[in-house]
């Protein structure tokens, strides 16, 4: 009997971390077109981090981003409020690390720094799995990646929208909402990350300008 009970509670503990949340179909159109918050033009952007662990503020950063959505290009850069570099690096596509100070140069910070840029801010690589509504009423695209991986890329109208990427086996790893304002849909972002230990960041824009290829 306890071996029973013990399998009930395995296969619903993995119930609940793989499930993806259930899309209904829309029912007036049999192909809806999928949100799209991603950059189309080049772009240089400026914002201010609030870096969050435990729910209390660890410290604040200054990231600029480059970004050209036609070469998948994406350069990064953290630096202090002072001006101070702390990380630099780019992918064009090969991921090259230019500067890393502690604590940005564990061997994974620079990768999972630019799967979070693309993820943010350019399209996902893959192909549609499903189109539709959420049951809150949102509507929502979901891809899935070449590594199996999902993201679900949601509408809330009028001026926020979400990416939430999982595993191939359906386990949250990264939640993004995106509080857009008239002058730019990157206004306001905030980010959680599911890592050994969970953080959020909360990015504000400080300025927006096209970059030339």
């Amino acid at each position: 009997m306890k071996g029973v009970r013990l399998l009930l509670l395995l296969t619903s503990l993995f119930a609940s971390c793989s499930t993806l949340p259930a899309i209904n179909p829309l029912l007036q159109q049999s192909e809806p077109v999928c949100p799209s918050p991603f950059l189309k033009e080049p772009s240089r952007l400026i914002h201010a981090i609030e870096v969050r662990m435990a729910g209390e503020t660890q410290g604040a950063i200054i990231g600029v981003t480059l970004i050209d959505p036609s070469t998948l290009f994406v350069s990064c850069a953290i630096m202090t409020a002072e001006g101070m570099v702390l990380f630099e690096a780019q992918a064009a596509p090969e991921l090259q690390v230019i500067r890393a100070m502690p604590p940005f140069d564990s061997g994974d910070f620079a990768r999972n720094m630019m799967e979070d840029i693309k993820l943010i801010f350019l399209p996902p690589v893959g192909e549609i799995r499903a189109r539709g509504m959420l049951s809150d009423g949102a509507r929502i695209c979901r891809w899935q990646g070449k590594d199996g991986d999902w993201i679900d890329v949601i509408a809330n109208e009028p001026a926020s929208m979400a990416i939430n990427k999982y595993s191939a086996a359906g386990n949250w790893q990264r939640k993004i909402k995106l509080n857009r304002t008239a002058e730019n849909a990157y206004s306001s972002i905030e980010l959680t990350a599911k890592e050994i230990f969970n953080y959020s960041l909360i990015m504000t824009l400080i300025e927006a300008e096209p970059a030339s290829k």
